[in-house]
């Protein structure tokens, strides 16, 4: 079975200090196989760390995390900068990419929340978010609960600001991934270690020089 962290930023995002070939080194040495790197509004690191990457055997996706007027979106596989932000038109350069579209911790408390209803969209997305170690357990449970209610595949992820939360969360499927997320054969798994996860983000935002409130991405 694989193991991808589908879910995590470079120095290309506003609030990380990750480089590329860092992350290609702590990605490995938490014995995941493959990744996504999705910075906030560019594929930038995305395109450096697969240009990194001399590893066959080990997949670098490139994503991307778009904030829409109703919320995060991830894209993966995909080719250019999504530089729309209303979700309709975000989900439509995704599909003209050929892309896979993941919404991010749907349920995450306060300004993340995903504010449209995940039922009426549901044939537009390909997978929740349902694992993010920077998320309450409480909020990833509802999360895989609508998946499960909505036939969607379920991701996991690290959501990865700084080197040490790579691999806390990720997705665990056999074959081809975007075949293993078309199918619905995925599970997103870890041990979810929300408040180390979410204290390490905060630090990594103010080591930048960010508020995690109204944050520029």
């Amino acid at each position: 079975m694989k193991k991808y962290d589908l879910h995590m930023h470079t120095n290309f995002s506003p609030d990380s200090k990750n480089k590329p070939a860092s992350i290609l080194r702590m990605s490995k040495k938490a014995g995941l196989n493959g990744i996504a790197i999705t910075d906030h509004h560019t594929i930038r690191g995305a395109l450096l760390t697969k240009e990194l990457n001399e590893d066959k055997d080990f997949e670098v996706i490139i994503g991307e995390e778009i904030t829409t007027n109703s919320g995060d979106v991830i894209a993966l596989y995909i080719k250019e900068d999504i530089k729309e932000r209303e979700l309709f038109k975000v989900i439509a350069n995704i599909r003209s990419q050929n892309g896979l579209i993941i919404i991010p911790h749907p349920f995450r408390p306060l300004w993340q929340r995903f504010k449209y209803p995940l039922d009426k969209i549901k044939g537009e997305i390909d997978g929740i978010e349902t694992l993010n170690s920077r998320t309450p357990d409480s909020s990833n449970k509802n999360a895989a609960r609508v998946a499960k209610q909505l036939s969607l595949a379920e991701i996991g992820s690290s959501d990865a600001h700084i080197l040490l939360d790579i691999g806390k969360g990720y997705t665990l499927f056999d074959g081809d991934l975007r075949d293993a997320i078309k199918e619905r054969k995925t599970t997103g798994a870890g041990p979810n270690k929300f408040a180390v996860a979410f204290l390490s983000h905060v630090a990594a935002a103010l080591y930048k020089g960010r508020t995690l409130v109204g944050l520029k991405k």
